[in-house]
């Protein structure tokens, strides 16, 4: 079965809205580096399309109707958008699902240390990465510490064109008989990726009688130059270590975009462009952007937490609906694309994926029946019923679309937030967009892909 590349369908006036998506997608990635930076974001474009804030609706006793668009954000890592729809709410929602977080290094909580006079940061890598990708990188420093009388203080440093950078040293190839002996899961251990951030010691005669450490010294003046921050106010701090840079064009023919974060923003960007595209729908169109993915979907922002339900019962009785059998209802009828990133095939690794069951660059957005490992452990197996109906909306909308597996049955495999929501008995399948270099800091996804994400998704709420 051959589905067909989607740039020889386009116009020269497609082809150019093409790019013109990819552009804005390229600035959304560039800016956003974390999940508080997309909720942040976000939130702030949802308030310029007319979203009102669903706690402030609910505060001035306002009833919820049809054509309402609200959102409401969790712990400022987590949101959901809503736009009621024409039908009522307990025939169920249309939801776009997808995860904001993305594999990092995130700075311990007693980070600083100087050894030989060389000011280090302490870290912990964050989800699934290969840690030999981290080193003799240009890396930046994004979060907020958090001060004990609650001033937060957000960090960005390595990003604008006249910041510092910093990165992960590695040995050199002259000295590295042994290290090349290694397995490559060992040739970076996690307890070496430490940031090197300064080597000036403290100019201050005092100072050097008070401490052997003159440049941590200098590095924590610095900070409370800058920041107004002690050592200890790290204890409170979320930093997380990223790659330094813009996302880029791709290609001689600019046909790709290379940038950090794809997994799952390349997902989560066009879910949020559908939402607002859409407009009022038949049935309440939903994006949920969602935390803590890459470590299991845990804690009160990832999937498992009970925000979105509670939310949807908030939105319940705004409309004078106290229900528990009409929430049962909604969330039963509901039906969702859980948007997270497949594996794009690539000629240089053949041996591990199948050609026929496998994503390819610019035949647009792939659709998983089932993710998981090795015999469909820990998946959601979508329904044929279900993939029946997504196979109309995308053919009747001149959608691109292809299906896949997550490389071979015994290769290893994946998984995504599909299953969480498959628990409340709702049509869930895994879509999204084919991605080269995944989980690496630096990763490639095509523009014709992103753009029929975008298309798919949007004749997903209007028709599901």
């Amino acid at each position: 079965m051959e589905r067909k590349n989607a740039w020889k369908k386009y116009s020269k006036e497609q082809k150019e809205a093409v790019f013109a998506f990819g552009e804005d997608y390229k600035k959304f990635i560039s800016d956003c580096k974390t999940e508080r930076e997309c909720v942040t974001e976000l939130t702030a474009q949802a308030k310029a399309a007319g979203f009102e804030d669903l706690r402030e609706v609910i505060a001035a006793g306002r009833a919820v109707k049809t054509g309402d668009k609200l959102y409401a954000v969790n712990m400022e890592k987590m949101l959901c958008l809503f736009v009621i729809g024409r039908q009522p709410l307990e025939n169920g929602m249309n939801i776009l699902g997808a995860h904001i977080d993305s594999p990092r290094l995130d700075l311990k909580q007693v980070p600083l240390y100087e050894d030989t006079e060389m000011a280090m940061l302490d870290t912990h890598y964050y989800g699934g990465v290969k840690k030999y990708q981290w080193v003799a990188l240009p890396l930046a420093l994004h979060g907020v510490i958090v001060k004990k009388d609650g001033t937060k203080v957000v960090v960005n440093i390595g990003d604008k064109e006249d910041d510092p950078v910093f990165g992960i040293s590695d040995l050199l190839v002259h000295l590295a008989s042994e290290q090349l002996e290694k397995k490559a899961s060992k040739v970076i251990e996690g307890e070496n990726l430490d940031i090197l951030v300064g080597s000036i010691p403290f100019a201050s005669e005092e100072e050097k009688e008070k401490s052997k450490e003159t440049v941590k010294t200098n590095v924590l003046n610095i900070l409370k130059e800058q920041y107004n921050i002690e050592e200890d106010d790290f204890l409170s701090a979320e930093i997380e270590v990223v790659p330094a840079g813009k996302a880029r064009d791709y290609g001689l023919d600019r046909s790709m975009i290379m940038g950090y974060g794809h997994d799952d923003r390349v997902c989560a960007y066009p879910s949020f462009a559908a939402v607002l595209e859409a407009g009022v729908c038949e049935k309440t169109s939903a994006c949920l952007l969602v935390d803590k993915e890459e470590v299991g979907s845990v804690g009160a922002t990832g999937m498992h937490s009970k925000f979105f339900a509670y939310m949807v019962a908030e939105l319940f009785e705004a409309m004078g609906i106290t229900s528990q059998v009409k929430f049962n209802r909604c969330m039963a009828n509901s039906k969702v694309l859980s948007s997270d990133v497949s594996a794009a095939y690539d000629p240089l690794y053949a041996s591990v994926m199948e050609k026929r069951n496998c994503a390819y660059f610019g035949n647009g957005l792939v659709f998983n029946k089932y993710t998981g490992s090795r015999g469909k452990s820990g998946s959601n197996d979508a329904n044929p019923e279900y993939m029946a109906e997504l196979r109309r909306i995308m053919d009747d909308n001149h959608v691109s679309f292809q299906t896949s597996e997550l490389g071979k049955v015994d290769q290893g495999g994946g998984g995504t937030i599909a299953y969480i929501l498959a628990n409340y008995n709702m049509s869930v399948i895994d879509s999204g967009v084919a991605v080269l270099n995944m989980h690496a800091p630096w990763e490639i996804i095509s523009k014709a892909d992103l753009y029929e994400a975008k298309s798919g998704y949007t004749a997903f709420l209007k028709e599901a």
